[in-house]
This record gives structure tokens, C-alpha cells and sequence, in this order.
């Protein structure tokens, strides 16, 4: 060899042995930290040690915790943040019926759509023409939730009366009377009225004689 090989293979010969020092020692004080009883940590170049690396993967940022150690799932949030308060949900866990105080029971009617009205009015002013009874209608009428439907209630009964006879239009009008500040207004009579009369042609076809009565 001639006297540059032979200082090239020295050096190369001492990098070697160092690099074996330096790792028989990083061994040497992994096995004593586990002889202590302390957990090992990933080694500095393994991915596992990367992943749990808080700093940016494109070298910015300070490596400080995303939104300041806030954020993320199962955490507590920021130090000093003050929460309000917030509605029991019965389907926490946690939950303790007993604790929320007494438990009031509503029974919550829903509002009638145009076709469940008239089925269920239609045989109550049926059945008035046969006993002539308004009170009966009336504590059935509560029952129902009629809503913003209350006018159609005499618009249907009128409608009724003058398929029927002289004494069902005398009974349909005692009932509207009977109605008027207790289940309907005035303006439902005069909205239902009203209705009538643009639907007159309608009514015409089941009732020639609807105009004069």
C-alpha cells in the first residue's frame, strides 16, 4: 500500500471502532434505565420515536402543542376555561334521573292535518243532529288539538246543515252560537263564512238550493 492508503485505512478502521463504542454504550444505559424499572423510550432515529414528535414534519412551527394543549379527543381543554352550563342529556351514562327533581308528565296532542279534521268532526255534527247536545261537542272538540284549523270547524257544520233539514240548520245554528268564545272566535265564523260563499259553486253541486237557504 502506499502511505496515503494506509492512513485512509486507519482512519477508517478508528471511525469503526467508534462507531461500536457509541453503541454498545447506548445499549449499556438502556439496559441499566431498564434494570431501573423505567419504561424504554424509542430509539432517536425509529419512527415509532418520530411519531410522537411534536414538532412540525416541515421543519416550521416552535413545537409547542396544537392549540395549546386544547384540543383533541379526551382532553380537558385549556387551563382557566370556565364552562356554562349545560342541559342534562338522559342519555349520559351518567345520567341520574332522581337528580334532576320531579318528573312532569305532558301528553302533547298534535295539531290536525285538513284531512284528520274533517273525519273526526264530520260524525261528532253527525251525531249532534241525532241527540242536539252542544255541550258534548264541545268537550270533544277540546280534545282535539284544532290549531290554526278552527275556522273549518263551522264551515263543515254549515256544510252538513244544508245537505240536511230545516231542523239540522236550526241546530247548526245554535251550536255556532254555543261555539263562538270557547272553542272558535268571531273571526273563525266570519272567516268560515266567508270561505263559504267563494266556494259557493262547489256547494251548489250538492246543494242547488244552497244560495236561498
Amino acid at each position: 500500500w502506499t502511505p496515503q492508503e494506509k492512513l485512509l485505512h486507519e482512519a477508517r478502521l478508528k471511525a469503526k471502532a467508534k462507531r461500536r463504542l457509541r453503541r454498545t454504550s447506548s445499549r449499556d444505559s438502556a439496559r441499566e434505565s431498564l434494570s431501573e424499572g423505567a419504561e424504554p423510550g424509542p430509539e432517536p432515529g425509529s419512527p415509532k420515536g418520530r411519531a410522537h414528535d411534536r414538532r412540525s414534519r416541515m421543519g416550521k412551527g416552535r413545537g409547542l402543542p396544537k392549540k395549546g394543549g386544547a384540543g383533541g379527543k379526551g382532553v380537558w381543554g385549556a387551563p382557566g376555561v370556565v364552562y356554562g352550563y349545560q342541559e342534562p342529556d338522559a342519555r349520559d351514562p351518567n345520567y341520574d334521573e332522581v337528580a334532576q327533581g320531579d318528573t312532569v308528565y305532558a301528553t302533547v296532542v298534535p295539531e290536525l292535518e285538513e284531512g284528520e279534521l274533517e273525519k273526526n268532526v264530520q260524525p261528532m255534527v253527525l251525531e249532534y243532529f241525532e241527540h242536539g247536545d252542544t255541550s258534548e261537542v264541545m268537550e270533544l272538540l277540546r280534545g282535539l288539538n284544532l290549531g290554526s284549523r278552527r275556522h273549518a270547524v263551522p264551515s263543515l257544520a254549515v256544510a252538513l246543515a244544508l245537505e240536511g233539514k230545516a231542523s239540522h240548520r236550526e241546530l247548526t245554528s245554535r251550536l255556532l252560537s254555543d261555539l263562538v268564545g270557547r272553542v272558535v272566535t268571531p273571526e273563525d265564523i266570519a272567516w268560515a263564512f266567508d270561505k263559504m260563499l267563494r266556494d259557493l259553486p262547489d256547494l251548489i253541486l250538492d246543494t242547488p238550493e244552497a244560495p236561498q237557504v
